[in-house]
C-alpha cells in the first residue's frame, strides 16, 4: 500500500521516538508504511499527497495560540509549512489525522477559536463520544465513553460552525472533531498508552505542563491506568484510508 505521513516536531529524541513506535504499533504498520518526516529538524521538503494514503500529524511540545513573540523561529516555520500544506489537504478533503497538536494546526486553519481555557494536565481523562461521534466511522468498534491519556496548553474553545464536533469532556468540551469526510483532530492521544505516557512526563518535566517536582507523582499515577479504546481509532484510520500500491 501507499504509505501514510506522520509529521513530527518533537525535538527530544526519546519522545519523538516512542511517538513513531507507537504509531507503527497501534496502526497496525510496518516501517515502510509509514514515512516520518521530523519538521522541527528542517524545512518541510516538496510533498505529493498521491505519494501517501493520509497524513497524521503528531503531538507537539509547540502552543500554537501564543504569541508571536513567544514562538521561535523553527516554531513559526513549522506552523507556516503546515498552513500551506493544509491549504491544499483541506482543499482536496484528503485524509487527515492530527493528535493534539491537530487541534492547534487544523483548527486554527478552519477559524476554531484556540486558546488556553480548557488546558489539561497529563493523565487520564474519560472521553464521551456526542451522537454523530457514535456514527463516525473513524469512531466505530469504540466504546461510547473511554478513558485516554491528555496532557496540552491549549484547546479549542468555539469550534467553526462547519465544523462536526464528534467527542469531548468534562473538562475540555471539544476532544475530537471532523471537518468535511476525511479530516480530524483529537485532543487526547490516540498513540499513547501508559508507558508512552511516562516517557512523555520525564521528556518534558520542565516545560511548564506540571510542576517539575510532579513528575515522579505522575508517572506513578499514569501506570495505574489502561487505556485501550483511543488507538483503535488509528487502526481505523488506517484500514478506512490506505491505498493499494
Amino acid at each position: 500500500m501507499k504509505p501514510f505521513l506522520l509529521l513530527a516536531s518533537r525535538a527530544e529524541d526519546a519522545a519523538a521516538e516512542e511517538e513513531y513506535q507507537a504509531y507503527l504499533r497501534f496502526g497496525g504498520l510496518a516501517p515502510e508504511q509509514l514515512q516520518r518526516i521530523r519538521m522541527e529538524a528542517a524545512p518541510l521538503p516538496p510533498l505529493r499527497l498521491s505519494d501517501y494514503s493520509g497524513v497524521i500529524v503528531g503531538g507537539s511540545p509547540f502552543t500554537s495560540s501564543d504569541s508571536p513573540e513567544h514562538k521561535s523561529p523553527v516554531q513559526k516555520r513549522v506552523e507556516k509549512e503546515l498552513a500551506q500544506l493544509l491549504d491544499t489537504i483541506v482543499a482536496a478533503d484528503f485524509p487527515f489525522l492530527g493528535a493534539c497538536y491537530g487541534v492547534g494546526t487544523l483548527g486554527l486553519h478552519q477559524g476554531a477559536v484556540i486558546d488556553r481555557t480548557y488546558g489539561e494536565g497529563l493523565g487520564g481523562v474519560t472521553i464521551k463520544l456526542t451522537a454523530e461521534g457514535i456514527q463516525d466511522p473513524l469512531l466505530q468498534g469504540i466504546s461510547e465513553r473511554f478513558v485516554a491519556f491528555t496532557g496540552h496548553k491549549e484547546a479549542c474553545t468555539v469550534l467553526p460552525g462547519h465544523a462536526v464536533l464528534l467527542a469531548g469532556s468534562a473538562a475540555c468540551p471539544v476532544q475530537m472533531f471532523r471537518i468535511k469526510k476525511n479530516l480530524y483532530a483529537t485532543q487526547f492521544h490516540p498513540e499513547l498508552d501508559a508507558e508512552g505516557l511516562v516517557t512523555r512526563i520525564d521528556t518534558y518535566r520542565h516545560a511548564g505542563y506540571f510542576p517539575p517536582e510532579a513528575a515522579e507523582q505522575l508517572m506513578a499515577d499514569a501506570r495505574k491506568i489502561t487505556a485501550t479504546e483511543p488507538m483503535k481509532i488509528l487502526g481505523n484510520f488506517v484500514r478506512r484510508y490506505a491505498i493499494p500500491q
